[in-house]
């Protein structure tokens, strides 16, 4: 296309005015802002402007018009919205990890309504502290002597390290150098705390002398970084906290000596002379951050924080939305002195959490207090322990739905044995036996059905495709009301479906 001609085509754009005096922009005005429909007609005549550049012809003005109105209707639908997992994966981190237990839900929307003692504690009729709604609560679950809790456990670990290992070294085992979701990694956040990180061992093998032999007077902790997302088998060695700790202790004994010198001999400036004024602290990131151990994965099970205590750390951090089963937060637990420093430091203002997420957390710990009571009612605990045969009836209920909404002779449904994973970086070596629902389609696809269920829905259902057919796997259901919605909407894509 010549210059001349480019610009000719150009010409034939309508203008933005023009573009909403047609019916259905005019039409779209009364229902949505004017700003939305402006904006959207200037990104469909764009859209079209850039197809002409591409070598494309002109589009009519009413197909311009239609994409402006597609465009503005898409807007004013809400980005983040609920959706119907029968996936399978119950701690699904693209959407939104953990469910919350029902009376999290409500506690939320009880502070969300109007005020509340965020940071005001009614006994002294004074300001209070937010740390304190969920602290007593980790105290007692995990037997810490304090807790704090921030936005999340990327946060946590970097707050740690940043007050506790900036400007000093921090020991790491090559084999526990990860990566996980969103590209996180764990040298990346060490740099970024300012802590100076030291690789011990290989990559499958780290023993005690590795730890023992990098310590000198600049090391400020042993990182133990939980493999929570990965697993590695084989001619494998990894060395367990409870020897960390000897080897911190045996080290802070010698500091303790040292710092004794100094302090005689030349009064608190010795510390000066390059020794780590702190002591040498054992700190692991757990990640998944189990309260409960789930017999029922066996030698898969996760340890939970307070066996992690027990073994001699001094700080432990986790997630608060994976195997917890709360909402997204990270979560430090340890010696009182150590949590103290961590609330003084600045950062912990800037990650602290706010009060929907402390109300959904308080509450969810609470359950907590009662285990049995917490394998009921968290429903991360209850869909990841939920055995093939109480998911039956649920499975059973679901394929009887599917058949009596769809035509008849449009599919063959069955249910199934398949496997249900924990997702979220948790338990990921274990398959976890489940039931679903199958979906064989004589007309249409289960590609185009797949398509149809996520993309054309206002609650888009998540399932998976396997040898052509639609699975639904019930484990990661949360009601009744989810199972009309699933039959309802492959009800109305068969009947979409030209024969």
């Amino acid at each position: 296309m010549t210059a001349s001609s480019l610009q000719d085509t150009l010409r034939t754009l309508p203008q933005v005015e023009e573009l909403l005096q047609t019916e259905c922009l005019a039409q779209l005005e009364a229902v949505l802002p004017r700003a939305v429909v402006v904006e959207a007609a200037r990104a469909a005549i764009s859209d079209a402007r850039n197809r002409i550049f591409d070598g494309g012809s002109a589009s009519p003005k009413d197909e311009i018009a239609l994409s402006a109105a597609s465009i503005a209707l898409q807007t004013a639908k809400p980005s983040l919205r609920r959706v119907i997992n029968a996936a399978g994966v119950v701690i699904h981190t693209n959407l939104g990890r953990s469910v919350l237990p029902h009376s999290a839900v409500k506690a939320v929307e009880d502070v969300a309504h109007g005020y509340s003692t965020l940071e005001y504690d009614t006994q002294s009729m004074a300001r209070g502290s937010r740390h304190a709604h969920c602290e007593q609560l980790l105290r007692l679950i995990t037997g810490a002597e304090a807790a704090l809790a921030v936005n999340n456990n990327a946060a946590a670990v970097l707050l740690v390290l940043t007050e506790f290992a900036k400007g000093h070294e921090a020991i790491v085992s090559r084999g526990e150098l990860v990566e996980i979701g969103g590209s996180f990694r764990i040298p990346d956040i060490m740099e970024l705390s300012g802590a100076r990180m030291v690789e011990v061992g290989t990559t499958n093998k780290t023993h005690v002398s590795d730890y023992a032999n990098a310590i000198n007077q600049n090391t400020g902790l042993l990182l133990k970084v939980h493999p929570s997302n990965y697993r590695m088998a084989g001619f494998t060695e990894a060395v367990p906290l409870k020897e960390l700790r000897k080897i911190a202790d045996a080290e802070n004994r010698m500091r303790s000596q040292e710092r004794e010198t100094q302090l005689n001999a030349a009064g608190p400036r010795g510390l000066a002379n390059g020794a780590c004024p702190d002591d040498l602290l054992v700190y692991e990131d757990q990640g998944s951050g189990a309260l409960l151990r789930l017999d029922c994965f066996g030698d898969y099970a996760e340890p939970t924080v307070g066996e992690s205590l027990r073994n001699g750390c001094d700080l432990i951090s986790f997630s608060g939305d994976k195997l917890l089963g709360g909402p997204q937060a990270g979560i430090i637990v340890g010696r009182k002195d150590l949590v103290e420093r961590l609330k003084a430091n600045p950062l912990a203002r800037a990650l602290r959490l706010d009060k929907m997420t402390i109300a959904a957390l308080e509450e969810t710990l609470r359950l907590y207090l009662d285990p049995e009571r917490a394998k009921r009612e968290v429903p991360t605990i209850a869909m990841l322990s939920a055995t093939p045969e109480e998911l039956e009836p649920r499975a059973e209920a679901l394929a009887k739905a599917i058949l009596s909404k769809t035509p008849n002779g449009s599919v063959n449904v069955e249910i199934v044995d398949e496997i249900s994973r924990a997702g979220g970086g948790a338990l990921p070596m274990c398959d976890i036996p489940t039931r679903a629902v199958r979906v064989e389609f004589l007309r249409g696809s289960a590609q185009d059905c797949e398509r149809a269920l996520i993309q054309h829905r206002k609650t888009p259902i998540i399932g998976r495709i396997k040898k052509d057919a639609l699975l639904l796997d019930v484990r990661t259901l949360v009601d009744d009301e989810e199972i009309d919605m699933i039959a309802q909407a492959l009800a109305e894509y068969l009947e979409g479906v030209v024969r």
